[in-house]
C-alpha cells in the first residue's frame, strides 16, 4: 500500500513539474519571440535604439555655407525650432560661428598630466562658449544682460557674426526664408512658436535679453504685437524678467516662463492681456515646495486636461498645475538632469528634453516614466545640449542643440510603435 501511495505521489510530482517546466518553457519562448522586449522596432535584430523610434535625416539641413558670403561660417548655437509643416521649419540661433574642422589631438603637459584636446569621441567645440557665445553675451541663469561685466568679448566678425538669427527650411533642408530684418532688434532669440489654434499663424519669438515676447505677421514682415517692456526687466502685468518658453491652450490662453532670473508663470488671454502670474523664489537646487522656482525653463499645456506643466529646472523636478496657478502634483527629475524643453499634445504623454543626459524621455500625465532615448555626442542623431524640439504635421521630429550647435530632422521608422512616437501637433476643433 505504501509502495502504491509512493508511486502516485512520485506520478502526481512528476506530473505537476511538468506542467511547471513547459509552461516556463512556454513563457520562456514567448518573451524570446520576435516582438518581445523594449525594441522601438518589434523584431528587429541586432542593434540599440540610440535614435529610439526614428531615423536621423542626415545632411539635413542643407550647412549654412549654401548662403553666399558665408562659405566659412556655420551655425551658432541653436536655441529653438518650430515645424509649421515639412516646408516650413523655423530655426532660431544665436547668430553665426566660424565653420572649424577638428583639429587633431594635441597632449597639454603645460596644463597638467593625461590631458589633452580633443578629447575622442565628444564633440571638440561647444557652440554656446558660456556666456560669451555671441552678442550680447550674458547668457547664463542669473547673468544680468545690462552688466558690463557680461558684454561680449569676443572679436566680431571674426569670432561671430550676429546675423541670420531666425531662418526658415523646406524639407530639403533649403533655406527658404530670411528674416534678417529683425537681426538687430533681437538681442537674444530664446523660443519661437505658432499657436495651434490661431487661425492667422501668428509667429511668437520670446527674447529673454529684451525681457519680452514678440508676435510677428504669419510671413515676417510686420511686428503685431510685443508683450513685456523691451529692455526693461520686472515682475508685473507689463514685466518680465528673462522669459524663456510659451505655451497656448485651445481657447487662446497663453503661458510663458518666466524665467531665467524670475520665477513666475505668467498668464494671458488670446488678446495678450495679463490674466494672473504665480511662483516665488526657491532655495536651489533641492527645493521641494510648491510653486517655488530656480529657473523656469520649460513649459507645457495639456489641450485635454487644461494641465501646465514646468521644468523647475534649476530644482530638477517638474511642477504641475492648473491653469489658474492652482498646485496640482509635482515629480523629481534625474539628480543630473537639466530639462530645457517641454511638450504634451493632449494625448496622455509629457516629452521632457534633458541637457546633460542627452535624452528625450516620454512620461504620462501622472510623472510615470514610459521610455527614453537618445545619446551624448556629436554624431547624427546625438545630442549636445538639446534646447528646443517640434513635431510637424507629418509627424517627423525636429530638434534644436545649443552646444552642438545644429538642428536635426527625425524621421518615423518604419515598423517602429507608434507609443514611442512623440504625437503630432494638436489639431483644433471646429
Amino acid at each position: 500500500m505504501r509502495t502504491q501511495s509512493a508511486i502516485l505521489v512520485t506520478a502526481i510530482v512528476a506530473f505537476a513539474g511538468g506542467l511547471f517546466v513547459a509552461g516556463t518553457t512556454r513563457s520562456l519562448q514567448g518573451q524570446t519571440q520576435p516582438g518581445a522586449g523594449f525594441a522601438a522596432v518589434p523584431g528587429e535584430k541586432g542593434g540599440w535604439d540610440i535614435t529610439g523610434p526614428y531615423d536621423v535625416v542626415r545632411d539635413w539641413p542643407k550647412p549654412l555655407s549654401q548662403l553666399p558670403g558665408h562659405e566659412n561660417w556655420t551655425w551658432g548655437a541653436g536655441e529653438a525650432i518650430f515645424a509649421e509643416s515639412a516646408d516650413r521649419v523655423f530655426f532660431i540661433q544665436m547668430g553665426e560661428l566660424p565653420r572649424l574642422q577638428r583639429p587633431p589631438v594635441t597632449a597639454l603637459p603645460q596644463i597638467g598630466p593625461s590631458l589633452s584636446f580633443p578629447v575622442g569621441e565628444v564633440p571638440f567645440r561647444h557652440a554656446s562658449q558660456g556666456q560669451y557665445a555671441s552678442p550680447p553675451g550674458g547668457g547664463a541663469p542669473g547673468a544680468d544682460p545690462d552688466d558690463p561685466a557680461q558684454a561680449y568679448k569676443g572679436r566680431p566678425g571674426i569670432d561671430s557674426r550676429w546675423e541670420h538669427l531666425f531662418l526658415v527650411f523646406n524639407r530639403n533642408g533649403d533655406i527658404v526664408e530670411q528674416w534678417t530684418q529683425w537681426d538687430k532688434m533681437l538681442r537674444r532669440p530664446h523660443a519661437v512658436y505658432i499657436s495651434p489654434y490661431d487661425p492667422e499663424k501668428h509667429v511668437w519669438v520670446v527674447d529673454d535679453h529684451n525681457h519680452a515676447i514678440f508676435k510677428f505677421s504669419h510671413d515676417g514682415k510686420q511686428l503685431v504685437q510685443t508683450i513685456g517692456t523691451v529692455g526693461q526687466k520686472g515682475a508685473d502685468a507689463t514685466h518680465f524678467n528673462r522669459p524663456t518658453f510659451m505655451a497656448f491652450l485651445p481657447d487662446g490662453t497663453m503661458f510663458v516662463a518666466d524665467g531665467y532670473n524670475g520665477n513666475r508663470v505668467v498668464k494671458f488671454d488670446k488678446t495678450g492681456k495679463f490674466v494672473t502670474a504665480w511662483g516665488e523664489r526657491g532655495m536651489p537646487p533641492n527645493e521641494t515646495r510648491p510653486g517655488y522656482f530656480n529657473v523656469v525653463h520649460g513649459i507645457a499645456a495639456d489641450p485635454m486636461t487644461r494641465r501646465i506643466y514646468v521644468s523647475d529646472r534649476g530644482n530638477r523636478r517638474m511642477q504641475v498645475f492648473d491653469e489658474n496657478g492652482k498646485f496640482v502634483d509635482q515629480w523629481p527629475f534625474n539628480n543630473t538632469s537639466s530639462v530645457n524643453f517641454l511638450y504634451a499634445n493632449g494625448d496622455g504623454a509629457v516629452w521632457a528634453f534633458e541637457d546633460p543626459t542627452a535624452k528625450v524621455v516620454k512620461y504620462d500625465r501622472e510623472g510615470h516614466l514610459l521610455y527614453a532615448w537618445g545619446a551624448l555626442g556629436d554624431y547624427p542623431g546625438a545630442f549636445l545640449n538639446m534646447h528646443g524640439a517640434t513635431v510637424d504635421p507629418d509627424g517627423n521630429l525636429y530638434t534644436a542643440e545649443v552646444g552642438n550647435g545644429r538642428l536635426q530632422k527625425f524621421t518615423p521608422r518604419r515598423g517602429a510603435r507608434p507609443e514611442l512616437l512623440i504625437g503630432k501637433p494638436p489639431v483644433p476643433r471646429s
